[in-house]
């Protein structure tokens, strides 16, 4: 498929975590980012793409260093520095680490007349290491940003009071519809249910059938096949559809949790075990337009606010890592077992096996939507 993916105009990849196909991508003169997630997730994959690498003996220089899919509590720990810094350690030379990072971007972007490296005419913008390849200061523009370490006092004013403005229309991306369901209709006689079962680490999903027998409740039908609702529900103001689905494997067993980020059409995705606390999670969203939500018995446990298109927060990232790290805490004392970013992915019409976006349950792998019932054998 790499070939078909040059012809069409594709130049790089982020997603060359195995041999051949880092291969075909090299030889084809596309670009490949190693990409570097949280350590602990799925989204790491550094070390391995590092090992294939050394495996070809390859020349680095259509080669980057990337981040993926990282929060901002991530970023205070795993930014771009650590990720050239994990090259270095293994096995990548210092110079080719940093260029990784730095002129190799720089050159695939066709910036590296203003960026990437030292020399006339190109930004001030300069970092200085110390010995073991940690940040210790940083120029932006000619004018010190961070010395031994910290970010300067003239930086700290400006980031708190000469913040960027958005447009309103930015602060306006939540638009439900005037009624909606977030709950399907239970079933009058035997159906099969066509279900997602979610496993760690929260990437890939499989499709399994289970049998729902007329005459029993939701609740009995929850406890008999470890499954709760998720829904999918069109949130740009566009026609406001609606897909259900029933999720197994995510623990939830109570309440709801809620997000307006959900890859890669950002619709509200809903997971709960009933209608009052999955309309609550949502509510809670659009209050303030956007955001991650917990809700329990009719109360909102954890809120992360994300105004900025739904998807992004206007505070300072220092103020962002804390709250991230306290919905995080308050996401595993739920006890879902299942990260939050593996959530966000449920509606991600490119992975396989089966996922949910507004318009119902796609397989995806034959691009083809299913109904969430079908009769019974």
């Amino acid at each position: 498929f790499v070939p078909a993916y040059a012809a069409a105009g594709i130049t790089d990849t982020h997603e060359a975590v195995d041999r051949d196909i880092a291969e075909d991508f090299l030889e084809a003169g596309l670009w490949v980012f190693m990409r570097a997630g949280n350590p602990d997730t799925a989204w790491h994959a550094l070390d391995d793409i590092i090992k294939i690498v050394h495996e070809l003996h390859c020349s680095t220089k259509r080669i980057c260093l990337c981040t993926d899919d990282r929060d901002a509590d991530d970023l205070f720990l795993f930014g771009l520095d650590w990720c050239a810094r994990q090259a270095f350690h293994t096995g990548i030379g210092p110079l080719a680490a940093w260029s990784m990072a730095s002129l190799h971007p720089a050159t695939r972007y066709r910036m590296e007349d203003e960026v990437g490296g030292l020399g006339h005419s190109r930004r001030a913008d300069i970092v200085l290491l110390d010995d073991a390849f940690k940040v210790q200061n940083t120029w932006y523009g000619g004018q010190l940003m961070v010395e031994d370490g910290k970010v300067t006092s003239q930086l700290d004013q400006q980031m708190e009071h000469q913040r960027w403005t958005y447009p309103q229309a930015a602060y306006q991306t939540v638009k439900l519809p005037s009624k909606y369901q977030l709950t399907p209709d239970l079933p009058s006689e035997d159906v099969t249910a066509n279900v997602i079962h979610v496993v760690l680490p929260g990437v890939v999903t499989f499709l399994e059938q289970v049998k729902l027998e007329a005459g029993k409740s939701w609740e009995q039908h929850f406890k008999e096949h470890d499954v709760c609702f998720v829904t999918v529900i069109e949130r740009h103001g566009n026609n406001g559809a609606t897909g259900y689905g029933l999720l197994k494997g995510f623990n939830l067993t109570s309440g709801a949790v809620a997000s307006s980020v959900g890859h890669d059409a950002h619709n509200i995705i809903v997971a709960g075990t009933n209608e009052a606390d999955m309309r609550l999670a949502v509510e809670t969203i659009a209050q303030h337009s956007g955001g991650l939500v917990i809700v329990e018995d009719g109360k909102v446990q954890a809120v992360m606010a994300l105004p900025l298109a739904g998807l992004l927060s206007d505070k300072r990232a220092t103020q962002v890592r804390d709250e991230m790290i306290r919905f995080k805490e308050a996401w595993e004392a739920k006890g879902l077992g299942f990260p939050y970013m593996g959530f966000n992915l449920i509606p991600l019409s490119v992975i396989p096996q089966i996922r949910l976006t507004d318009q119902g349950l796609v397989l995806v792998e034959e691009m083809r939507i299913i109904p969430l019932f079908e009769p019974a054998d």
